[in-house]
């Protein structure tokens, strides 16, 4: 074999290297993007099963006005937050809204006929249900940016992303984890 044979057969060797890698990284950053998704239908999913509640309890108590108020306010802010961009603020009140959730429990035994109505109850049991799915889906988008990011930081893959980094250099929000936390996260590095 010649010089210009073995160097053209490294040359593809290492461009097709080169492309798995990228490749690889793309998967990651849309696997990233999909549990992002996936959080936003259990968002919704929430917030119709609210919407529920709140119409099956309305002759029962005054309470839920101010939860209505409340959900509904939290959730444009959500929204709107969404729209521009800044998922942080969105996170704050989509995980205040979980907080109301976790308040409804003591509503239902202050009144017995809601506890016995099967409507009320089959959509508390949905909200509890929502929000173990919202959890898992919190929990997973979170995995899935710490896997990419430990990844982009690795030797080969990080000369990888730094040539495009453009496409392949994203920075992902963790979902409720203190500002401390994501800064460790942030600063980790494989260790060679």
């Amino acid at each position: 074999m010649s010089i210009l044979t073995i160097l053209i057969i490294a040359l593809v060797v290492l461009g097709l290297w080169f492309v798995s890698i990228y490749n690889k990284l793309i998967r990651m950053i849309e696997t990233v993007n999909n549990n992002k998704k996936q959080i936003d239908v259990q968002l919704d999913r929430r917030y119709k099963v609210y919407e529920s509640l709140i119409e099956v309890v309305k002759k029962y108590m005054d309470y839920e006005q101010t939860t209505l108020k409340d959900v509904v306010a939290l959730r444009n802010q959500a929204q709107q937050a969404a729209v521009s961009g800044d998922d942080k603020s969105r996170m704050q009140a989509e995980d205040a809204i979980s907080k109301i959730g976790s308040g409804l429990n003591l509503v239902f035994e202050r009144y017995p006929d809601l506890k016995a109505d099967k409507n009320a109850l089959q959509l508390q049991e949905e909200i509890v249900n929502t929000e173990n799915k919202l959890t898992f889906s919190k929990q997973a988008f979170n995995d899935s940016i710490e896997k990419y990011e430990a990844t982009r930081k690795s030797f080969v893959e990080a000369m990888v992303v730094s040539i495009l980094s453009s496409k392949l250099l994203k920075d992902f929000v963790y979902w409720g984890i203190s500002d401390d936390d994501r800064k460790k996260q942030e600063e980790y590095t494989v260790k060679m």
